[in-house]
């Protein structure tokens, strides 16, 4: 048994206090709580206080502290519930203590999950060029469930996937380029897989932004514009590569590297009659 001998507001913060106590050797002090615990367990000058006591107090008082934690943590942004329990871990609030503060902020309507879902799938569908399947892995990392995740990327409609992978290629086609058009596809086609769109939607959004890029690419002559210039600059480099090659064996090298980097023979044997 020990007696509070005194109790001080603390300089950095008002809404905690500190507890003095002797033990029976002299004041000395013994922790801090919040104002909140101090209301509930009516601390004050002269009070006994038991071991038991002391570890409510405590207990109570670490899930007031990582409440706070909480509650600022999402003051910035809505978190999912796992979010928030990664966040008072690392804090290094026990689990018991982690468990009743989220059972308290899912009763205060702080956490919903499927809220959350919903609202993060309508954000990083209208403010970055991710595609579905990269939201729902990073839905997934968040701790939301299948069936959530399902009824959450409703939120992000076909349609605005494809508009968005249209964009997104003809973006990529603006830069311009010294590859084939075949070579900038499969380019165009793997940074669209990785950004997390179907194989279904780049497809379609191939189309589209291949037939604006074909027009596009048609010389005075009616020619392939943009690929003449692309071959003529593949094919500096490989003539410089096999230059030690003559006749025969010098085309035929030419041909192989060329169709390589995706040109189609038509364009390759132009471009060797203009040699």
């Amino acid at each position: 048994m020990a007696i509070i001998t005194k109790i001080t507001t603390q300089q950095k913060n008002i809404d905690r206090f500190n507890i003095f106590m002797d033990y029976g050797k002299g004041e000395q002090f013994a922790f801090s709580v919040d104002s909140d615990v101090l209301i509930k367990f009516g601390l004050k000058k002269g009070m006994e206080v038991d071991e038991f006591s002391l570890l409510e107090i405590q207990y109570q008082d670490d899930i007031r502290k990582a409440y706070n934690l909480a509650v600022h943590y999402l003051a910035r942004r809505i978190r999912s519930e796992k979010e928030i329990r990664d966040y008072l871990v690392e804090k290094e609030m026990e689990e018991p203590v982690v468990n009743e503060v989220i059972h308290k902020l899912t009763a205060q309507k702080y956490i919903n999950d499927r809220e959350f879902a919903f609202a993060y799938v309508r954000t990083q569908a209208n403010t970055t060029d991710k595609g579905p399947d990269v939201v729902k892995q990073e839905l997934k990392q968040k701790g939301i469930s299948e069936v959530i995740l399902v009824e959450a990327l409703k939120e992000f409609p076909r349609e605005q996937q494809i508009e968005k992978a249209v964009k997104l290629c003809e973006k990529f086609f603006k830069k311009g380029s010294k590859d084939s058009l075949r070579i900038q596809k499969q380019k165009l086609e793997q940074m669209l897989l990785r950004k997390g769109y179907s194989f279904e939607v780049i497809q379609i959004a191939l189309e589209d932004a291949g037939t604006m890029r074909a027009d596009a690419a048609v010389d005075d002559d009616g020619n392939g514009g943009s690929e003449l210039e692309a071959i003529r600059y593949q094919g500096e480099k490989a003539v410089r590569k096999y230059s030690q090659y003559n006749g025969f064996e010098f085309e035929q090298k030419m041909k192989q590297a060329l169709y390589r980097k995706g040109f189609s023979m038509e364009l390759i044997e132009k471009y060797l009659s203009e040699l």
